[in-house]
Formats: structure tokens, C-alpha cells, sequence
């Protein structure tokens, strides 16, 4: 029988380099060290904003690295919608606001395909709206 509040064995579906590939693949990055940057930028801003068991869940399902990137963040106690969350990226990196906007949605698409379906629901329904299309979902607005 087993405990199921003991934490999972961390066995993520790619490695750190394969998810920098991935990215420097979808944001056609030059090098492997600029898509690291992006990685790093990204998922930092990630951790600074997502809580609770999806934060935990993400990590999980994120290579070492990349998990320990996101959780050596202590999460933000002011909630940032999708756009004030590229505009901080773009404030603490120095890059152009369409810059960051591109690297956000190059890092998170990547996220969003280790994480599934169902996590990404849990995670967009935690954070404040602005972040599906991050993500590479369409936005949906809640019925007044």
C-alpha cells in the first residue's frame, strides 16, 4: 500500500536539453544558450506566479532543472494578468516587450506540452486571465 501524500519519484517525459531544443526549435532561437535564457526568464516570472498543488504538479512533470528554475521562486503576493506578467519579464530582462512576448510564448508552449490537457486547465483557472494564449490556447471568456 502505498502513501499517497509521500512526493512522486521525479521522472519528467524530456530532459533539460531536449526541453531547451524544444524551445529553440519553436522560437527559433540561434544558439542553445539563448533559448536557456528564455527558459530561465520564463519560468522564473512562472514561479513567481502559479501556487498550490498545480505549482507542484508542474514541476513534476518539468525536467530537474527546469522545476528547480520555477520552485526557487518565492510566488508573488500581487496575482499579474498575462500582459502585466510579459511587461515584468520585459522589465527585469532589459528586452523589448515584443522580445519578451516572444519568449514567453515559446517557453510556455513547451510547458504546456509536458504539463497535458488537464494540468494546463488547473493552471489557467489559478492564474489571472491574459495567460491561455501564452500558452498557446485560445482564451475563453466567461459567460456575465
Amino acid at each position: 500500500m502505498s502513501d499517497r501524500r509521500a512526493p512522486l519519484e521525479h521522472l519528467p517525459a524530456m530532459t533539460f536539453e531536449q526541453l531547451l531544443d524544444k524551445v529553440r526549435y519553436e522560437g527559433a532561437y540561434p544558439t542553445r544558450e539563448r533559448a536557456e535564457e528564455a527558459v530561465r526568464l520564463v519560468l522564473s516570472g512562472l514561479g513567481r506566479q502559479l501556487t498550490g498543488e498545480e505549482r507542484v504538479d508542474l514541476a513534476a512533470r518539468l525536467p530537474l532543472q527546469a522545476a528547480r528554475i520555477l520552485t526557487e521562486q518565492i510566488p508573488d503576493t500581487r496575482p499579474l494578468t498575462g500582459w502585466a506578467f510579459v511587461k515584468d519579464l520585459a522589465t527585469r530582462s532589459g528586452a523589448t516587450l515584443g522580445a519578451t512576448r516572444w519568449d514567453t510564448g515559446s517557453v510556455l508552449v513547451a510547458v504546456a506540452a509536458l504539463a497535458g490537457p488537464e494540468l494546463l486547465t488547473r493552471i489557467l483557472r489559478r492564474l489571472p486571465g491574459g495567460y491561455a494564449l501564452l500558452f498557446g490556447r485560445a482564451e475563453l471568456v466567461r459567460a456575465a
